[in-house]
């Protein structure tokens, strides 16, 4: 069976994307209709398109906040409040950190976790 988590693993954000657009533009001119199977796959690549974005989205908050960026900037570029912004960033470290408890390997150890942590500061805090 096809699934996101099995997919993940498989794919990087461009080629999940592309196959994600060449099923999805076939579903939608409706010339051909999609099997199930790629109907599945379809609705599996839009969920590791999202996980993988939300992972380079975070990625690059961090790389921002090195930079020197502050929260009220990184929120304007995202489209939302300094504490939207630093709120998300939050979830995504303590995710991470979870995932790494989890299994071991996967996400940030506790050190990187604290550096994480000390980066972000405060929605208030400038870097």
């Amino acid at each position: 069976m096809i699934t996101a988590d099995g997919i993940e693993k498989e794919v990087t954000l461009p080629t999940a994307a592309a196959r994600h657009d060449e099923l999805w533009v076939r579903d939608a001119v409706g010339e051909e209709p999609l099997s199930r199977a790629e109907v599945l796959e379809l609705l599996a690549l839009g969920e590791v398109i999202a996980r993988k974005a939300v992972y380079g989205r975070q990625l690059a908050v961090r790389s921002a906040r090195s930079a020197g960026a502050s929260w009220s900037q990184i929120g304007a570029a995202l489209g939302v409040t300094k504490q939207a912004a630093w709120e998300a960033h939050g979830r995504w470290i303590d995710d991470q950190a979870e995932q790494n408890r989890e299994s071991d390997y996967q996400g940030l150890d506790e050190a990187q976790t604290a550096a994480a942590r000390a980066l972000a500061g405060t929605a208030d805090d400038e870097p």
